[in-house]
């Protein structure tokens, strides 16, 4: 063993040693190449253009970028049948009180939305007078809520196209230039011809008021969002007959960075467009 020569001692050893130096060197050369890469792109290490990654950029609001040439002001619903006494909603059982006390905010936004040169869109919930496009569900419905569509009432048929209760209130009367839409359904969407209007008008971003909250106004957003619009609920000039409805119509409005868009109040949005 005396005689054995130093490099025959563990040649395995030796080659493992050669081996861990050869992957030393590519692992630093690789580290060293990365690097220099980040240097070539970003100039110096740690200097990293983050914006360019949308990191510490602050979102302007649908408010903020509000353009009048490309908004409408939509008013849903604002009928006899859902704001008067007589009407529809009070007989069937609604608390009427919130729903009349959007009126006067409504009236501001459509003053200002009028100056601002906005469209206009007023929306009407009722049926043809045969009820043919009341579907049988519906009907059933308000019959066991107190209040059966096409039913005889004080202000004439319930929710029936062409009957007083199913005109708007005097305060809210359309300019004859403002688009009237009447509509079977909660959405004013469903079976009409808005989103021809606005499609044919460049519109982006509805600005929704109206009652109620948790039907109509909700079903209006939630289709409005699935058609790629903008969209901004006015909280102080839509309103429900139960004010905890109202509060969480609002509240899922704003989830997972404002799903269904943003919520204003009448000054922001007036401030916004006058």
């Amino acid at each position: 063993m005396a005689n054995e020569k130093p490099d025959e001692i563990n040649p395995v050893g030796k080659r493992s040693e050669a081996h861990s130096s050869r992957r030393d060197v590519l692992i630093h050369g690789s580290k060293m190449a990365i690097s220099a890469g980040v240097v070539t792109l970003f100039g110096t290490l740690g200097v990293i253009p983050t914006k360019s990654y949308g990191i510490d950029r602050s979102p302007r609001s649908l408010l903020d970028a509000l353009m009048p040439a490309r908004t409408a002001l939509l008013v849903i619903d604002m009928q006899r049948d859902f704001l008067l006494p007589e009407g529809y909603a009070a007989q069937a059982g609604l608390d009427i009180a919130p729903l009349v006390a959007t009126i006067h905010p409504i009236g501001k936004l459509l003053a200002a939305a009028r100056k601002a040169g906005l469209l206009i869109v007023h929306t009407r919930e009722g049926h043809m007078p045969d009820l043919s496009d009341c579907p049988p569900y519906k009907l059933e419905r308000s019959r066991r809520a107190g209040a059966e569509i096409g039913s005889k009432g004080p202000l004439g048929r319930l929710l029936v196209r062409g009957e007083v209760g199913h005109d708007f209130v005097e305060a809210l009367r359309p300019l004859e230039q403002e688009i009237v839409i009447d509509k079977p359904g909660y959405s004013a969407f469903a079976h009409t011809a808005l989103q021809q209007a606005l499609i044919k008008r460049g519109i982006e971003t509805l600005i929704l008021t109206g009652v109620t909250t948790e039907v109509c106004v909700s079903s209006t957003l939630r289709s409005a969002i699935d058609l790629g619009y903008r969209c901004m609920t006015v909280s102080d000039a839509c309103a429900s007959g139960n004010l905890g409805l109202h509060k969480a119509s609002l509240a899922m409005i704003s989830v997972e960075g404002g799903i269904f868009g943003e919520v204003a109040t009448t000054a922001e949005v007036i401030e916004r467009i006058r």
